[in-house]
């Protein structure tokens, strides 16, 4: 199945789809009825996402309601991290390296007080993937630890796990989970002020597609969308 093709394959079992007198489309395998028309935004809409184009750009390719692409994005991030926590569950087995690290945006980095604003997380190596698990986020402490003065305190213990330091869980310093960082670095410069709230749904939507190529986002998420 691809974008492609969206009436000739069922996008939810990839049975075979014949079409009804009354225009709707019908699974000859799991016997679901499909619109042809809004099956076919559907998978456009989804093949827009794993091609990494923007809502707005998909907005008015589509000629779609920004509001409505956006929430559709966000259910494809979705079902994107109910996939990888699946995946992840099904191989922790092999996980060979992991590494922390704390991202900070490029713009911050040069005062210590945003060092609150950064983000912690884990990168585990399983068979030549990535997953990664977000740490709590000390932002809500920001104003008490900036009043307290422990600004600089704080900022001095960050610094030793940041990227510019030695590597001291990794077998090597150039690996799978150091190229996810230099993927993520770039991926994530893509959407301007990610909110603290909504940065878990960016981390594992850079780790879906690191993870798997584009005709593979696809088929997966196509299959979880009409599931």
């Amino acid at each position: 199945m691809g974008p492609n093709s969206p009436t000739e394959r069922c996008p939810a079992c990839n049975g075979r789809l014949y079409h009804l007198a009354d225009g709707m489309s019908k699974c000859a395998s799991c016997r679901k009825k499909f619109s042809p028309k809004k099956l076919q935004r559907d998978l456009d809409l989804i093949a827009m996402f794993c091609r990494g184009e923007t809502a707005n750009h998909a907005a008015h390719a589509m000629e779609i309601s920004y509001p409505s692409v956006t929430a559709r994005y966000s259910h494809l991030r979705l079902l994107a991290a109910a996939h990888l926590e699946e995946a992840y569950d099904a191989h922790r087995d092999q996980v060979t390296e992991f590494d922390e690290y704390i991202y900070l945006e490029a713009s911050k980095r040069k005062d210590r007080r945003n060092i609150f604003d950064a983000h912690n997380f884990l990168t585990f190596d399983y068979g030549g993937r990535v997953y990664n698990l977000l740490m709590p986020s000390l932002y809500r402490f920001k104003d008490d630890f900036l009043d307290d003065g422990l600004d600089t305190l704080y900022y001095e213990e960050f610094a030793k796990f940041l990227r510019i330091h030695r590597i001291a869980k990794l077998q090597k310093s150039k690996n799978t989970i150091t190229d996810f960082w230099d993927f993520f670095e770039h991926y994530i410069t893509r959407y301007k002020g990610v909110k603290p709230e909504n940065f878990a749904y960016y981390l594992k939507e850079a780790e879906f597609k690191f993870n798997y190529s584009e005709e593979e986002q696809f088929e997966i998420l196509a299959t979880l969308w009409f599931h």
